[in-house]
């Protein structure tokens, strides 16, 4: 009877803990100007068909389709078998999801605000979308074999939550492609600021300026680290991480209209800095600007692993909890 009552009281619990799970406790506003911002940057459905019409446009590349491209390029290892499922988290015009879909898996797009989702499935530039809160997925245990969360984390008022999430809903792994935390790279400097830091705070802050960086919208602006990510797996007794460094912060105001061809000397410009900084970040002399991370539920199979190393990603194994 006792061990029935527990049981009970745990199932509870849980159920009363999603329940207000659906209810985001903290940054409520966060969550609004996040889900209002595309409608004040195209606030007429004209707008928003004529912003996805120009990303059709095959004909035209860009220099923003050419910084696009570098991101999408590391989930090739992961698409290569057609069968996979996958869930797009903060896929706002669904691009995300099209490029997996023109994969030949499937894909659904999901975002807190669906409209500009609604009108990129007019356009068939994805299949299906749906609304989704990161921080309180509303899909069951294993609902998905990956999901895709590419430069959304850091607009989350709980990202930690939203890890959770992801790690629940995922039978295989989910993939999160963000900006790196930079002094955690570069350990001069981190120490630097830890002695700064012990005599005077306000000067440790003038060192590291943006330690400490907020959006408009109103949430702290979290970034990826390799050490966290690790600890987070080691956590849940997860089998493996992986990452790979990239740099495609290179985007400017008019890069959707600008060519990436080498007639533009704007293109060429960015060519240079990008060889130069990947050149600086092998060396290890700067960090990269991005982190594209990998967290597994379950083991890749050795074609998978293969494919990874081949494209760059740093496999890490992680041990078991020898105590589970």
């Amino acid at each position: 009877m006792g061990r029935f009552f527990l049981f009970f009281l745990a199932q509870h619990l849980w159920l009363l803990g999603r329940k207000y799970q659906k209810k985001p406790m903290f940054n409520l506003d966060s969550y609004e100007k996040h889900s209002q911002w595309y409608h004040q940057k195209f606030p007429t459905e004209e707008l928003k068909s004529a912003y996805l019409k120009g990303h059709l446009d095959t004909k035209r590349l860009t220099i923003g389709k050419w910084l696009q491209q570098i991101f999408f390029r590391s989930l090739n290892p992961l698409l290569i078998n057609k069968n996979h499922t996958w869930l797009t988290l903060g896929d706002a015009y669904g691009f995300d999801a099209q490029y997996i879909l023109n994969s030949g898996n499937r894909a659904i797009a999901s975002d807190l605000d669906t409209e500009f989702l609604g009108i990129a499935q007019k356009h068939q530039i994805i299949e299906d979308f749906c609304v989704q809160n990161a921080e309180a997925l509303s899909y069951p245990e294993n609902a998905f074999d990956y999901i895709l969360c590419k430069e959304s984390y850091h607009h989350f008022p709980r990202p930690y939550a939203a890890l959770y999430e992801m790690a629940r809903v995922v039978k295989k792994g989910f993939i999160l492609m963000e900006p790196q935390d930079p002094v955690l790279k570069m350990p001069f400097l981190l120490g630097l600021v830890n002695i700064v830091g012990a005599f005077s705070d306000s000067l440790s802050r003038r060192l590291w300026k943006n330690r400490f960086s907020y959006e408009p919208v109103g949430n702290f602006v979290y970034k990826l680290s390799e050490r966290e990510l690790e600890k987070f797996a080691a956590g849940l007794n997860l089998p493996m991480v992986a990452f790979k460094k990239l740099n495609p912060n290179f985007y400017f105001e008019g890069a959707n209209e600008s060519m990436a061809n080498k007639r533009n000397l704007k293109f060429l410009s960015i060519c240079f800095k990008k060889q130069m900084r990947d050149l600086l970040s092998k060396l290890g002399i700067i960090p990269a600007q991005v982190l594209c991370a990998l967290v597994f539920k379950t083991t890749p199979d050795e074609r998978t692993l293969k494919d990874l190393r081949l494209a760059g990603y740093q496999i890490i194994k992680i041990p078991s909890n020898p105590f589970l």
